[in-house]
């Protein structure tokens, strides 16, 4: 069958249309590709840009928490004074240390045995004056020895002495017991003419504590020449570990209430335990001769909770031991997600790429 001309001239017809169409579309893709082109620099200038103002924001917010999250805490007030001297008091301080508990009773039964003994040899020397004065026995006994009277007051002083000694080593002992190795180390350095606190395990550098001037103490219903401006904060219930220093010259901190002397030594550090057992606020003062100002050199020891204790060392800026390994241990996740997050990014970056190519 003979078409003639027909099928070449529909070829061509087609062929024209086509081409006309891609003419149609050339600018378009064009004007399309330099509008991407364009926007990729606006957006990688404006990613930094995003980025620094997310971490700027999370910075703030971060802040914002500290300071949120900061907590403050409240010294105790005069109310809660407990070991101080006392005008007519003729005793020593009560007692709020285990050590201090134990010596008090010790102290007390010693006074008993000496007055019991006083009492007892006086008696004695009165009635030996009124029985055998020379008016009521004109003939005097000849007797030289007397071996039960020999016995008896050679024993009877032993075993005395013997019970005083039992409890005594015991106490002495125990004044001299080791720190557990959890225990509240507090660093205390002695200078002319204050004391310097420090705290090596909550990471609370030195600070220093001076007399409160007179004034101010008495303004606030406080001890004069007893109150300082720095109190030293210790936890009740809870092992202490003190250990003393001098800068200078020989101290001793000393805080009878709590039954508590150790002296400061340049170049020497001594160590000795305290357990306090009640809250309250507790004076001393330096009971080593150091110079002009020795009389000036106070100790204010505040006992609280446990849980209080923590408070003021977290408003210090401290750490605790339970706080310092959980942060490692909160950072290790976030760094073994960092590879996993790149790993996606990088899978997904390919699986991405592919369907572009393979059009």
């Amino acid at each position: 069958m003979d078409f003639g001309n027909w099928p070449r001239e529909a070829l061509g017809r087609k062929a024209t249309v086509w081409t006309a169409a891609l003419l149609a579309l050339v600018p378009g893709m064009a004007s399309a590709q330099e509008a991407a082109a364009e926007a990729t620099p606006a957006a990688a200038e404006a990613a930094p840009a995003a980025s620094v103002a997310a971490e700027a924001t999370a910075a703030t917010a971060t802040a914002a928490e500290g300071a949120a999250a900061t907590p403050t805490y409240t010294p105790l007030g005069a109310d809660m004074i407990k070991g101080q001297p006392v005008d007519g008091a003729f005793d020593l301080q009560p007692q709020f240390s285990e050590v201090g508990q134990q010596a008090f009773g010790f102290h007390v039964a010693l006074v008993w045995i000496m007055a019991i003994i006083s009492v007892f040899v006086l008696g004695l020397l009165i009635y030996v004056m009124v029985r055998y004065r020379r008016g009521a026995n004109p003939n005097p006994s000849k007797t030289t020895h007397n071996t039960m009277i020999e016995v008896v007051w050679t024993v009877v002083p032993v075993l005395i002495l013997v019970g005083i000694a039992i409890p005594s080593i015991s106490l002495l002992s125990k004044q001299y017991e080791k720190p557990p190795e959890d225990a509240v180390t507090l660093k205390v350095t002695g200078y002319q003419w204050n004391w310097g606190y420090e705290y090596p395990d909550q990471g609370i550098s030195e600070f220093i504590a001076n007399m409160m001037p007179v004034e101010d103490a008495k303004a606030a219903g406080l001890p004069a020449l007893l109150e300082v401006d720095n109190r030293v904060v210790l936890p009740i219930n809870t092992p202490i570990r003190i250990q003393t220093t001098a800068a200078d010259v020989i101290h001793s901190w000393a805080v009878p209430a709590l039954w508590f002397k150790l002296d400061a030594v340049p170049g020497r550090l001594n160590e000795k335990q305290l357990v306090i057992t009640e809250p309250g606020i507790y004076y001393g003062q330096c009971s080593e001769l150091c110079g002009v100002k020795h009389a000036y050199m106070p100790i204010a020891v505040e006992a609280v909770e446990r849980a209080q204790w923590e408070q003021w060392v977290r408003s210090k800026g401290g750490k605790l031991g339970g706080e310092e390994e959980a942060a490692p241990a909160a950072d290790a996740p976030a760094a073994a997600g960092a590879p996993a997050a790149a790993t996606t990014t990088t899978t997904e970056a390919p699986a991405a790429a592919a369907p572009a190519a393979a059009e």
